[in-house]
């Protein structure tokens, strides 16, 4: 099932080529595609979050392991869209709840809100990968540290870290109490 040749030196990690990348984007986009689509029923999230998995794993080509290239794209696939998702996911329930508090919008106040919104999204793109991971699945999913840790294969120590690490970004860049 080999993609490429094994290398004559076992230790080193080879850089995917322009060439390489090609193949594996010809050989296993559909797949990637396809796997999104039968997990959100969305054609059209499936084809950004499927290309944004193959400028991800272009991005990172220095550091894969080319045995392991279908793993690795489908992971970072499977990963990108649970990010995105959950992103949504935290502007739904935001708004929601901003919804449900005041019926009575005024403009200034819709305003407000989306701005607040648009900078609330721009502080969550801020946050590393894993530490935007674990504040989602504890704020929104309402996991516990000991349920993340399980899931994402960490110890409590990391997640608590990882954590700590999100509401020093949301504190410093909202100026609130998270």
């Amino acid at each position: 099932m080999g993609l490429f040749k094994k290398s004559e030196s076992e230790g080193k990690k080879e850089i995917l080529t322009a060439r390489e990348f090609e193949e594996v984007f010809d050989l296993y986009y559909k797949q990637v595609r396809n796997f999104l689509y039968y997990k959100t029923s969305k054609s059209e999230l499936s084809e950004d979050v499927a290309q944004d998995a193959f400028v991800k794993l272009w991005e990172t080509r220095e550091k894969i392991d080319k045995s392991s290239l279908k793993a690795y794209v489908f992971t970072i696939a499977n990963n990108l869209m649970i990010n995105k998702l959950k992103r949504e996911q935290l502007k739904y329930k935001f708004l929601n709840y901003a919804e449900e508090r005041n019926d009575n919008q005024t403009p200034q106040y819709l305003m407000e809100m989306q701005e607040f919104d648009e900078k609330l999204q721009a502080v969550l793109a801020k946050i590393p990968d894993g530490a935007r991971e674990v504040f989602l699945m504890n704020r929104i999913d309402g996991l516990k540290y000991r349920e993340i840790a399980e899931i994402l294969g960490l110890s409590m120590k990391a997640v608590e870290k990882r954590m700590s690490r999100a509401l020093a970004i949301l504190r410093d860049e909202l100026d609130r109490k998270v």
